[in-house]
């Protein structure tokens, strides 16, 4: 698993872990498959580098068949080519960037699949709810100057746009720690911040700024902001590309089984998606290895990804 496990974001990589480690432990068994677990840490704050670094360590070894990840937009955009040059597919639990897998130009290669939905869904769910539901006038958008946050932003402002309400653009790069200049660019009058970050204290400290300042708008944080032991100004919102499955029956053994193996952890919106991508990754192996007589390659396990149901 390719994930942020130290910085700002690593609650995201520790909550993933958790679950694509429970995945292996419980799933591999069961599919006859002797599977080692190994995480690769990508911290947002150092760009594209660590996630560059990994994919040429994890394509130098040969046991290496499949990734889980990476699972941030800008760590796939920088290395997805390298894995589809070795056949490696690689599944991400949350990279959601539209250009990824659309448009003219795309990002990642054709060994990427994620088990997520994009920017092209998220983003205009994102708009719509801010429409109709908090009907706003004005919104501010802030993104960070990598993949993730500029392009849910980017699909955030083109349906604001199209139904009339009024948008404010900044960019702050991603190593910001103190956000008070770019509050002072709020207008007064903003009803909403969009604040698609991957590190939640970073939407506490610019909610609280927001405070200090005297402004009137409420944050409205991306996936990377939900994290309630963090991100709790009051008056916020959190958009996840994923629900919360504590709430769906059919995962309650699941759950339970998880929660034994991680005692007082909470169920977040981030793991459970790790679970669902290791599934295909081992059940792609499985098959791979029918066909194989008993021998995986990185080349069948890519053909089989496709062929999986969950």
């Amino acid at each position: 698993l390719v994930t942020p496990v130290t910085g700002g974001a690593g609650f995201l990589g520790a909550e993933q872990g958790s679950w694509a480690k429970y995945a292996v432990k419980t799933l591999a068994p069961k599919l006859g498959l002797k599977v080692k677990f190994v995480l690769g840490d990508t911290p947002v704050e150092q760009g594209p580098a660590p996630a560059q670094a990994l994919a040429q360590k994890y394509v130098a070894a040969a046991s290496v068949l499949a990734i889980l990840g990476p699972s941030t937009s800008g760590a796939v955009a920088a290395s997805s080519a390298t894995y589809g040059q070795a056949k490696i597919p690689h599944i991400s639990p949350s990279a959601t960037r539209t250009s990824l897998t659309q448009g003219a130009s795309k990002e990642a290669s054709s060994a990427f699949f994620r088990v997520v939905p994009g920017d092209y869904i998220q983003g205009p769910s994102d708009a719509n709810f801010m429409i109709k539901t908090l009907k706003v006038k004005k919104v501010v958008l802030l993104d960070f100057q990598e993949p993730y946050s500029v392009g849910l932003s980017d699909a955030v402002e083109g349906t604001l746009k199209k139904n009339g309400v009024s948008t404010t653009r900044l960019s702050a790069p991603n190593t910001t720690t103190d956000y008070s200049a770019y509050v002072t660019k709020v207008p007064g009058d903003a009803d909403i911040v969009f604040f698609p970050t991957q590190k939640p204290g970073d939407a506490q400290t610019f909610a609280q700024q927001l405070l200090e300042q005297g402004k009137k708008a409420k944050v409205f944080g991306g996936d990377g902001s939900n994290d309630s032991s963090q991100f709790k100004a009051p008056g916020s919102y959190v958009s996840n590309f994923a629900p919360d499955i504590s709430g769906i029956k059919a995962d309650a053994a699941l759950i339970a089984g998880w929660k034994k193996d991680n005692p007082g952890k909470a169920v977040g919106s981030f793991g459970p998606p790790s679970y669902g991508a290791a599934q295909v990754a081992l059940n792609a192996i499985k098959l791979a290895c029918k066909q194989g007589h008993g021998t995986a390659t990185r080349q069948t396990v890519l053909r089989n990804i496709k062929k999986v149901q969950i």
